[in-house]
């Protein structure tokens, strides 16, 4: 079932592109990562209006009151933003939902990668069962090119310079800083500080694990993956950017914020809380 759905499709467009382009793997698997984008971004838009309703959240006064009331009570607070989340219609999973939905894609693609880059016949006779007749002029293509700039597409990327001993990984170190940036510009503004605010700490932990995690796979397995992660980044930053989504101030350090204004009765409706 998975190499129907997931390994043969991905191979076949794999091919298709490597064909088109005058077979370079490497611009094959930038166009397929492009088209990747594209076909998801409906998830994209989704997890934005999820953004937009949490940031809304944040600014409800309902919701200032019950972080006040409940600020000792996490138990309690939990329960009550679950209500929140339902009487606004928030998913605090549709934040989560494009980067869930990219696991198996990574996942697909790592393996078509690896099969469709064969080279031994027993490799090849197992590519050719996944190629499909009279779509793919196969003689022509087999073996495919794996060089890419100074990458083989199906080994881990490795920059080598005479006077190191040993390869500098470029693409793993461009995959933390994309991953870390994509997500921390694409997460919007937001008032809450209370330690108990699920969607925050959720949305911290994704900002700290999840570029190590991608750095990791970029590190360890085949530089066409790694590829695949640096341009989905870079194009994903993109597609946030042309929607006007991107959140500049994520990457500036935050002080503390002065009392003043609106700000003063917030604090002094608290205060008439407790």
């Amino acid at each position: 079932m998975w190499d129907t759905i997931i390994i043969g499709p991905f191979i076949n467009i794999l091919l298709f592109i490597y064909n088109l382009v005058g077979q370079n793997f490497g611009v094959a698997i930038i166009l397929f990562t492009i088209l990747i984008r594209l076909i998801t971004y409906p998830l994209t838009a989704q997890q934005l209006k999820g953004t937009k309703k949490m940031q809304e959240l944040q600014n409800d006064k309902r919701w200032l009151e019950i972080q006040a009331k409940y600020k000792n009570d996490r138990e309690k607070l939990s329960q009550e933003q679950m209500k929140m989340y339902k009487d606004i219609g928030y998913n605090p999973m549709s934040s989560c939902l494009p980067t869930l939905i990219q696991f198996p894609i990574i996942i697909g693609l790592y393996q078509a990668i690896i099969r469709a880059l064969a080279s031994t016949p027993l490799e090849l006779l197992g590519l050719m069962r996944f190629i499909y007749d009279g779509v793919q002029d196969a003689g022509s293509m087999i073996p495919l090119n794996s060089s890419f700039l100074w990458m083989d597409l199906g080994l881990p990327e490795r920059l080598h310079v005479p006077f190191l001993s040993f390869g500098i990984p470029v693409l793993a170190i461009v995959v933390v800083i994309t991953t870390y940036l994509q997500s921390k510009l694409s997460q919007p503004a937001t008032t809450s500080s209370n330690p108990g605010d699920q969607s925050a700490m959720m949305g911290n932990m994704m900002n700290i694990y999840m570029p190590f995690l991608m750095g990791y796979l970029a590190y360890t397995l085949a530089a066409g993956l790694s590829l695949y992660f640096v341009i989905s980044n870079v194009f994903g930053i993109l597609q946030y950017g042309l929607m006007g989504k991107l959140n500049w101030k994520n990457l500036l350090p935050k002080g503390n914020p002065k009392v003043s204004g609106s700000n003063q009765q917030k604090a002094i409706d608290t205060k008439k809380l407790r």
